[in-house]
């Protein structure tokens, strides 16, 4: 008798595209295909074998032909592969039928996705939002006896709730449901106070927003000198991050690293991580950050804005990074220039472009900001730390036992400083 030796497991892709409108994806078949390669392989499973499948509409048993059902069982057979990875979401139905007909478990691209959130969660708040998403995707699964709720061996797609099918009955995952929305309630609420407290302190916040692996992380790292994990496969950050710096102008902003967007990323995945993509709404900036080295970066950006829109950010000043420049070549790089004009270029890992960027978000900030003339006594030497932490000096003088200055500061800090009858000649 042969033992298997293999660690890993083996999986057959299968990547869909629809020819009727209705159905058709703005991505061409290979670029899907290409990114469905890159989700399975950062989920620890190796591909054994692709199927590309053009058809005019979906199949409502199969997702795909009966036909190509049975190609795929091929392809499955002599690979000796144990999951089918298909590129589109299934339905409860789809999703049993084609285990019967394949013979092996199969997930979908939502389920693909949730496996690696679940890997990659190590927060309180990562894990609790990944197990609401999950159960959210299996409670209209938990009907019939098929694959997928018979399975006992773990692996892809059976991480978290995944490991409890055969226990878990649909009162059991609402109850689970329910007391998850509780934990993200108290999550919201948490940040919501911090968030109040830094509106107190007018102290402005700016967030990273890019598709999966454009080097957000490795931009923040640079940019607050943080040690946040930085490795090359997509949603390497689940957990948000903040971190205070201090700009060029030594105006304090808060820094976040948000979980990096994906080409149509599932509603209830956004649904469940409203809690750490409240960052996004509630910051006064966003840094848009976009793999320059990437070849089909325009459209990773217009999924990035895709995501935005339906976060309700897509009106927040944006500030476009395109970061890794350092993999252009000079040519390259004046034709991005001249294309956006208004983006700044930067490598992240190098450190090149950092202090232009700064003080772009500087600039960027001091449009929001108000003019005022103040003489502040130097007794209240306190009022001075927090008009150069929360604003800008322009100029400062210092005569008759007061501080006179000439800045720039947030509405709710003149506010401030008028009822404390700051406001003054200089």
């Amino acid at each position: 008798m042969t033992v298997d030796l293999r660690a890993r497991e083996q999986a057959v892709l299968v990547t869909l595209a629809f020819r009727r409108a209705a159905y058709r994806d703005s991505w061409p078949v290979d670029e899907m295909a290409a990114e469905l390669r890159e989700l399975v392989r950062s989920s620890g499973v190796d591909v054994v074998a692709e199927r590309l499948v053009t058809r005019d509409t979906p199949s409502p048993t199969l997702l795909m032909g009966r036909g190509t059902a049975e190609e795929v069982r091929g392809l499955v057979e002599s690979a000796r592969a144990d999951v089918v990875v298909v590129s589109r979401d299934l339905s409860p139905a789809q999703q049993r039928n084609l285990e019967e007909v394949l013979g092996v478990k199969v997930i979908d691209r939502t389920q693909l996705i949730l496996d690696i959130f679940a890997q990659r969660a190590h927060s309180q708040e990562g894990k609790v939002q990944v197990a609401l998403a999950q159960h959210q995707y299996l409670l209209p699964r938990l009907v019939g006896q098929g694959i997928l709720l018979s399975r006992l061996g773990g692996g892809i797609g059976t991480r978290g709730p995944g490991e409890q099918k055969l226990e878990v009955d649909r009162r059991r995952i609402r109850g689970q449901i329910t007391k998850l929305q509780r934990e993200l309630a108290q999550i919201r609420r948490r940040r919501g106070r911090i968030r109040q407290e830094r509106q107190t302190r007018a102290v402005p916040a700016v967030a990273l927003v890019g598709y999966t692996n454009a080097g957000k992380t490795t931009l923040f790292n640079a940019l607050t000198h943080a040690a946040a994990t930085v490795q090359q496969q997509l949603f390497t950050t689940l957990d948000p991050m903040a971190r205070r710096l201090v700009l060029p102008t030594r105006q304090a902003v808060i820094v976040s690293d948000t979980v990096g967007f994906l080409h149509q990323l599932p509603h209830h995945l956004i649904e469940a991580f409203q809690a750490t993509l409240e960052e996004v709404r509630e910051s006064q900036l966003l840094l848009h950050v976009v793999d320059a080295s990437h070849e089909h970066r325009d459209r990773l950006t217009a999924s990035v804005d895709e995501v935005l829109g339906v976060l309700g950010a897509a009106a927040k000043p944006q500030l476009l990074v395109f970061n890794q420049c350092d993999r252009l070549g000079a040519a390259a790089r004046m034709a991005l220039q001249r294309e956006c004009p208004e983006a700044v270029l930067i490598s992240a890992l190098t450190g090149e472009g950092i202090p232009g960027l700064l003080e772009r978000i500087a600039h960027q900030l001091m449009t929001r900001l108000i003019a005022v003339t103040l003489a502040i006594p130097q007794a209240a030497q306190d009022w001075v730390h927090r008009i150069y932490e929360e604003g800008a000096v322009i100029a400062r003088r210092d005569a008759g036992g007061a501080i006179h200055l000439e800045a720039l500061v947030p509405p709710r800090l003149k506010a401030h400083l008028s009822a404390a009858h700051l406001l003054g000649n200089a």
